[in-house]
């Protein structure tokens, strides 16, 4: 018969905090190495999220610098500006505000990680070093393709392994086919959500599309041909 006894840290002040220690008595031992191969499994994983992450952070681009990073609208730009945008996506992009703000309108739907990417390989494509070309495909392939990056853009499995067979030498056309499907997504699922959003509609000075945009009718004294006073509405 075997007994498994857990040693918590709790009760050993010198352990570490988030190590769980454990001791198998009896003729087997082998449920012991297995559980502490998970252990150190999930601490991997766990290193591996925080090391992308970092990356992320510490990435030669950041589309959106950290200190714009809010959900609050440039109040610099004209309604007449922001009205342009609304022609088509192609022509949002064509603006550094419209860019951010149709950012920080993705940011709360949390999916900002869609033009992140987008903008990474539209710089990516303008690189002509091949050492700076294979360190930037790397950063793009960690941070927004391979499984579990911490800002994974949803493209489908083939094209995902596309890019991962060819990271080794990565050419400059390794990511247009995932650029093309993020880009799609977001013309056709979140560009006319934004154009709906409070963010695109205050830059305009519009009410939403629930709000009231008539204006009430008043009520004037108005003399009938008899010359009695009515309270009849005008009519506009």
């Amino acid at each position: 018969m075997e007994t498994l006894l857990f040693l918590f840290p709790q009760f050993n002040y010198m352990a570490p905090k988030e190590e769980a220690y454990f001791k198998m008595f009896g003729p087997q031992h082998s449920q012991a190495p297995k559980m502490k191969d998970d252990f150190s499994r999930q601490k991997d994983k766990e290193r591996k999220s925080r090391l992308s992450l970092f990356l992320t952070k510490s990435g030669s681009h950041e589309n959106v610098s950290p200190h714009k990073k809010t959900n609050t609208p440039p109040s610099n730009i004209s309604p007449e500006a922001a009205l342009q945008w609304s022609d088509s996506f192609e022509e949002l992009l064509k603006h550094s505000d419209g860019v951010e703000s149709f950012s920080q309108f993705l940011r709360t739907e949390f999916s900002e990680e869609n033009i992140e990417f987008w903008l990474a390989c539209e710089e990516y494509k303008t690189i002509d070093s091949e050492t700076k070309l294979l360190s930037k495909a790397k950063y793009i392939y960690t941070v927004y393709i391979e499984s579990e990056a911490p800002k994974e853009v949803n493209i489908d499995y083939n094209t995902k392994m596309a890019i991962q067979k060819v990271m080794a030498k990565p050419t400059m056309s390794c990511f247009e086919a995932a650029q093309i499907k993020i880009y799609s997504l977001m013309k056709k699922d979140s560009f006319p959500r934004f154009l709906n959003s409070d963010i695109y509609l205050g830059l305009t000075r519009k009410k939403g599309p629930g709000a009231n945009m008539f204006r009430r009718r008043s009520r004037s004294c108005v003399f009938n041909d008899r010359g009695e006073a009515t309270n009849e509405p005008l009519a506009w």
